[in-house]
């Protein structure tokens, strides 16, 4: 049925229909914008209202919404208190400590644990779960942070995340769970989870301070809206993939339906589940710095106060502190996903759970010791180092001396390049672009991803958005391909070279746990703010999946298959071009779409630096508190990526399927 679907609409009727609409889009530019007006500038009149409509819902709902004598303000406010307790407890463990009282007569009881128990704390969970080298891997990674003097931030930041991230599993477990057993559920879930991956962050931040409050409280509730969505998906796709047997093995042993989730189906599926739970993780820590907006502090703000200063030394140790803690938790998380359970031990509590007794004695002992020697609660600070000085002065050492050059190597690009594209796409009319990617999603993946792709761009045109989106699309677009191109040089220079590749990993895997702020410092030191500073920096952040979708895609060729080519007098650039790269191009077309998300993601980081697109529009919603303005532009940048990952995936299904590769 796929098959006939997909000949019908890649058939003469999808490439006439897609000449049409092309021919369309021509006649109107040739018309100009004074002929067909409608067809350029949306009319004001069939503007739809939606920013005033949610900005009056969420009015509704903040003073008016009640079930009987139960009101929505009650209902947040008792979601708030669930998330503040645990967090007051582990950040009063991790750095405040625990005191009676409140204010400047506050008296301390017990001091936070020292620096040395939480650092042996993640060392006993590395060497329990990854023996010796990860111990060591968690040592230099805590250690890294203590030396650069990052210690009491990073444990506000830890705090959110150890509360976060266990709310966050839960959550999207229980999800996972309802849309495998109900399929209205998932029907339900999968564009609500695509809305919440796609949308900008920033977008939901207003309504999330207007119900939650500005506080700590309100960062994790974001983090948990960020970070959730991953666990739900590989949740219900881990259930659905469960074999048959399983079921048959519950059923047999007599399971009711409570035993068959949760003692058969969810601890067959530990080892994806795992990967949810990283997932969690890393999500949670790339929202460091955006939930330091709404009062997280920690880590994110420290990098925050650093971009507003233009301190790149002091952002980038903030950032590496991140990354430090990012590799920590990644590589521990990792590790209990594959650590296989042992043989039950017998005995007392402390006979069965020895490293467990050892954590809670070495949290005992950090607090006895910050109590009895209040030093210890911190690194030494006649210990700490610091390269943020030696940053800063070579940023200003490259301005001073080569700010002529960093000129014309902007304006170059900027006339020759980017206005240009710029120019290109605003004088195009509205009416033809949907037409166009209306017929284009008929031509790849039948008349559903067409009303998909069309309808979305009409909304955004109907919202009032499109000159907006347009710069979006320019910028996104321009970056995209440059990183790309990067990318794919990148990867075709290291895919068969296993040394160079591992260094390369290791490059890339910092590049992207490194916050996106920090890409920003360097941009707007050397080249001041503009396009041109928003494009380097959303390349610098989006050039990962391109570089590592093509290694993938081009370590995935079948060997055989080279040797056929070899055997036939094929020199390397044939085999590179007609076969390797040919092969890997669905996978290539993935990294494509992953690079798309990760630009879309970082524009709206970009407004930081003076771009007038839709991130620019939700910076502003944001510093108004205007919910409503906030989440259009922030639909409006969903709907683009959901309109390019659904195109995109199609063309890379229609690629394997005519490459004849498996799961086509």
């Amino acid at each position: 049925m796929s098959a006939v679907k997909s000949a019908a609409s890649s058939g003469p009727a999808a490439a006439l229909l897609l000449l049409v609409a092309f021919l369309i889009t021509v006649v109107f530019v040739i018309l100009g914008e004074e002929a067909v007006k409608w067809a350029f500038d949306w009319p004001k009149a069939w503007t739809l209202p939606a920013a005033s409509w949610i900005g009056g819902f969420m009015n509704w709902l903040t003073t008016d919404a009640a079930i009987g004598p139960l009101r929505f303000s009650d209902v947040t406010r008792l979601l708030a208190a669930v998330v503040d307790v645990p967090y007051r407890m582990v950040l009063a463990l991790l750095s405040t400590g625990f005191a009676a009282g409140e204010g400047s007569g506050a008296r301390m009881i017990l001091p936070p644990v020292s620096w040395l128990a939480v650092t042996a704390v993640f060392v006993l969970l590395g060497y329990y779960a990854g023996g010796v080298r990860l111990a060591l891997l968690e040592a230099a990674c805590l250690g890294f942070v203590a030396v650069f003097g990052q210690w009491a931030s990073a444990m506000l930041t830890l705090a959110s995340i150890l509360v976060a991230v266990p709310l966050g599993v839960a959550g999207g477990l229980a999800l996972g769970i309802l849309a495998y057993r109900f399929q209205w559920v998932d029907r339900a879930l999968k564009p609500l989870l695509d809305l919440m991956q796609t949308i900008p962050v920033f977008a939901y931040l207003v309504p999330i301070l207007i119900l939650f409050g500005f506080g700590p409280t309100a960062a994790v509730v974001a983090t948990l809206i960020y970070a959730m969505p991953p666990m739900t998906r590989i949740t219900t796709l881990a259930l659905q993939r469960v074999t048959p047997e399983i079921h048959d093995l519950g059923r047999m042993v007599g399971c009711n339906r409570q035993q068959m989730t949760w003692q058969v189906l969810v601890p067959s599926v530990k080892d994806a589940l795992m990967v949810g739970v990283n997932q969690v993780i890393m999500l949670s820590l790339n929202m460091v710095i955006i939930a330091s907006m709404i009062g997280a502090g920690g880590l994110g703000f420290d990098v925050l106060a650093a971009l507003r200063r233009l301190d790149f030394g002091a952002g980038l140790e903030a950032g590496f502190a991140i990354v430090a803690l990012a590799i920590a938790l990644d590589r521990l998380s990792q590790a209990f996903a594959r650590r296989k359970p042992g043989p039950p031990r017998q005995g007392g509590f402390v006979a069965r759970n020895p490293y467990l007794t050892a954590v809670l004695a070495l949290l005992a002992a950090g607090s006895l010791l910050s109590l009895l020697m209040p030093g210890m609660r911190d690194f030494p600070e006649a210990a700490r180092l610091s390269t943020g000085p030696f940053w800063s002065d070579l940023m200003a050492w490259i301005n001073v001396n080569y700010f002529d050059t960093l000129e014309a190597v902007k304006t170059t690009v900027l006339t020759g390049l980017l206005l240009p594209v710029k120019r290109f796409l605003l004088g195009l009319p509205w009416f033809g672009v949907v037409l166009l990617l209306a017929a284009l999603g008929y031509r790849l993946g039948g008349w559903r991803l067409a009303v998909l792709a069309g309808g979305l761009a009409l909304l955004i045109a109907a919202s009032g958005q499109w000159e907006k989106a347009m710069i979006t699309v320019y910028l996104c677009g321009v970056s995209v391909v440059l990183a790309m191109a990067i990318g794919l040089l990148a990867g075709v220079a290291v895919a068969e070279r296993d040394l160079l590749w591992r260094g390369v990993q290791a490059v890339i895997d910092t590049l992207q746990t490194l916050p996106s702020f920090v890409y920003l410092m360097p941009a707007v030191m050397l080249f001041r703010v503009g396009d041109f500073t928003a494009m380097l920096a959303v390349i610098a952040y989006a050039i990962v999946p391109a570089i590592r979708y093509t290694v993938l895609g081009l370590q995935g060729v079948d060997p055989r298959i080279i040797e056929a080519g070899r055997a036939m007098g094929c020199t390397r650039w044939q085999i590179l071009t007609r076969i390797r790269l040919k092969l890997a191009l669905p996978e290539i077309l993935l990294g494509l779409n992953q690079t798309i998300m990760f630009a879309l993601s970082m524009l709206v980081i970009t407004a930081l630096v003076g771009t007038r697109d839709l991130g620019q529009e939700v910076y502003i919603a944001l510093t108004k508190a205007d919910p409503g303005r906030g989440l259009v532009a922030g639909l409006a940048v969903a709907f683009i990526a959901i309109i390019a990952d659904r195109l995109i995936h199609a063309a890379a299904r229609k690629e394997r399927a005519r490459l004849g590769l498996a799961g086509a």
